[in-house]
């Protein structure tokens, strides 16, 4: 059963509600789905599933982009129902008939709905019917028939039957989830004909595969051949261990050692000549001039990416179309424009999985409307690309930690930070930058060297500690992070540092003992601010970290509400030229904000995201 449908406007104006549905939805799933879907430039998915203490929705949806009207269907997930997408055209067909943008009350609309929705199902029992009618024919065919059948119309039966299963006839699309289990909600995407390719290239892969393991086997007999041979040499001449001796340049006595730590004094404690760390003001607090050079190239591109189109079309109709505007843009006018965006945004090192739903859904948010007279396909997808990209990159919450700092420090309590990662990202490097920021502004620090595993990794932060003159918590190694991160929030409170910046251990997304350790120590002392160390240099890899990070901190947490990653720190921004494509791709999957930017091995090279600067690259 249908438990409601809603139409409203593009500013957030409800228009019309079914008061027959008026079942009271628990949970806020529609504003979920603005929030985390429609606003997120996800909405080139065919559904969005939400979960709420004691029910389970699916959320349906489509638009009327001429117009600026959103249609949603909310229904129980258990419930499969086949006339939903069927009814959202309806409803959609007819109150574009008479909508108008000054009129607020649409309480005639009740009945046109109940004609609509009795003719919604009844379409899908009919439906239902001619593929019950369809099976008993099939089976009374004879088996070398049925295997031809097979062959011949695999995509048809596959249409039907993931119809019947995933209770949408129309739309059915299968495609990974996307990030993770965030918040518990889930977006699928459906789409009939894709899923008949793409079985077929899993038939034909699978078919090869076994071929090669053929290949494979043969090929392992012949190495375990060559490998008893070895072995058999080995045994004939077997090697001593030759010590290795110290090559002698010239006839200098070698000098006996080569030791270039910190000298000890009597008392063995560490004689360290202190050298403050002053490089001037962090580039955090220097605001990013961007200088409009860009935009002949701009222009000279989108003529490029424009020729194509002229030579199909021909000059006089594309010169037409231009001065006198189209009626409606169809996905078919849209798909050259899109593909070009595809290919140029993936060369940026944008995942490809992201920039193919990027595209999709710019083009729901462009199909059906009109084009303006004098201007091209091209630079409206554009213009609408560039737009959805400044909407997701543009932090959604406030990210100015040294207000929430003073804020902590106004309750007696310090503000406490955990930097996680994949190993080798420079977590320690950039925390020490950070620490370096927040001394700028009279902050109190203090480091936590909570990576208990990596040799020389406390004395590579107890480096940082002196060189900045501040206080660091340490335990040394093989112990808990979870109770050194715990004992160095004590010890920050008893001393009144503001500041507990806790550096933890790399770990790889799959490693789940770590991961757990990880869970473990988020849980135990509640931090303030998550922070994700990673990369700029990857490309779809960004997408696989932090999706696992999260959905690792998701299913380990003990907490009913686990904590997810807040925020994230980009590294070795400096060395990827344009290529700043992983910018985007982490802050699509995990919808938490770039708060810092690596951008050098100096304390001083830490600078904020420009997300204009970011847009323009990624466009260029």
């Amino acid at each position: 059963m249908l438990e409601q449908l809603l139409i409203f406007t593009r500013g957030g104006l409800i228009l019309w509600t079914c008061k027959e549905l008026g079942n009271a939805l628990k949970g806020s799933p529609i504003d979920t789905l603005i929030r985390s879907c429609l606003l997120e430039e996800r909405s080139g998915a065919a559904s969005y599933n939400y979960d709420a203490p004691g029910a389970s929705y699916t959320l349906k949806w489509t638009f009327h982009n001429e117009l600026g009207l959103v249609f949603v269907a909310v229904y129980q997930r258990i419930l499969h129902l086949l006339y939903v997408d069927d009814l959202l055209a309806l409803v959609r067909r007819e109150f574009s008939k008479i909508y108008d943008p000054k009129r607020t009350l649409y309480n005639d609309f009740d009945e046109t709905f109940r004609q609509l929705r009795r003719e919604a199902e009844a379409r899908a029992e009919e439906f239902k019917k001619s593929k019950q009618m369809v099976k008993p024919v099939n089976n009374n065919k004879k088996q070398g028939q049925v295997q031809k059948a097979g062959f011949d119309k695999g995509s048809k039966k596959s249409e039907g039957g993931l119809a019947a299963d995933g209770g949408d006839g129309d739309k059915v699309k299968g495609r990974k989830l996307e990030n993770g289990h965030s918040n518990g909600n889930h977006v699928e995407i459906e789409e009939p004909r894709m899923i008949g390719v793409v079985n077929g290239k899993e038939n034909t892969s699978s078919n090869i595969s076994a071929f090669d393991v053929s290949k494979l086997q043969k090929r392992t007999k012949g190495g375990k051949k060559t490998d008893t041979v070895v072995n058999k040499g080995s045994k004939v001449d077997p090697k001593k261990k030759v010590a290795k001796k110290n090559r002698v340049w010239d006839d200098a006595p070698p000098e006996t050692k080569l030791d270039f730590t910190d000298p000890l004094d009597g008392n063995g404690n560490e004689n360290i000549e202190v050298v403050a760390a002053d490089q001037g003001e962090s580039m955090m607090d220097i605001e990013e001039i961007i200088s409009s050079d860009s935009e002949s190239e701009e222009d000279d591109n989108v003529g490029k990416d424009s020729k194509p189109e002229a030579k199909k079309k021909g000059w006089f109709s594309s010169m037409f179309q231009s001065i006198a505007g189209k009626a409606n843009l169809e996905k078919a006018d849209l798909e050259p424009a899109l593909k070009a965006l595809k290919d140029r945004l993936m060369t940026k090192n944008v995942a490809e999985e992201i920039a193919e739903k990027l595209c999709e859904s710019v083009a729901a948010s462009l199909e059906g409307k009109k084009l303006a007279s004098f201007t091209r396909i091209s630079s409206t997808v554009q213009a609408a690309m560039e737009e959805a990209l400044i909407r997701i990159l543009t932090p959604r919450r406030s990210i100015d930690i040294l207000r929430d700092v003073h804020a902590a420090k106004e309750q007696r309590k310090p503000y406490v930070v955990v930097f996680v990662g994949v190993n080798g990202v420079g977590k320690s490097t950039n925390l020490a930058k950070v620490a370096y920021w927040l001394l700028q502004h009279n902050v109190s620090v203090m480091m936590a060297a909570c990576d208990t595993f990596r040799s020389g990794a406390v004395e590579q932060l107890r480096t940082h500690a002196r060189r900045l003159q501040i206080p660091i918590f340490e335990k040394g190694y093989e112990k808990d992070p979870a109770i050194v991160a715990k004992e160095a929030i004590q010890e920050a409170t008893r001393t009144g540092s503001d500041v507990v910046l806790v550096d933890t251990a790399g770990r790889m997304q799959d490693n789940e003992p770590l991961m757990r350790a990880l869970s473990k120590l988020i849980y135990l002392n509640n931090p303030d601010l998550v922070l994700f160390v990673g990369e700029a240099l990857v490309g779809n890899d960004a997408v696989d970290q932090l999706s696992k990070f999260n959905q690792k901190l998701a299913d380990l947490s003990t907490s009913p509400t686990p904590r997810l990653i807040d925020g994230i720190l980009l590294t070795k921004f400096d060395t990827i030229d344009d290529k700043v494509g992983a910018a985007l791709s982490m802050v699509y999957v995990s919808g938490a904000p770039v708060m810092f930017v690596g951008c050098g091995q100096s304390y001083t090279d830490l600078k904020k995201l420009n997300v204009k600067s970011i847009v323009k690259t990624l466009l260029k």
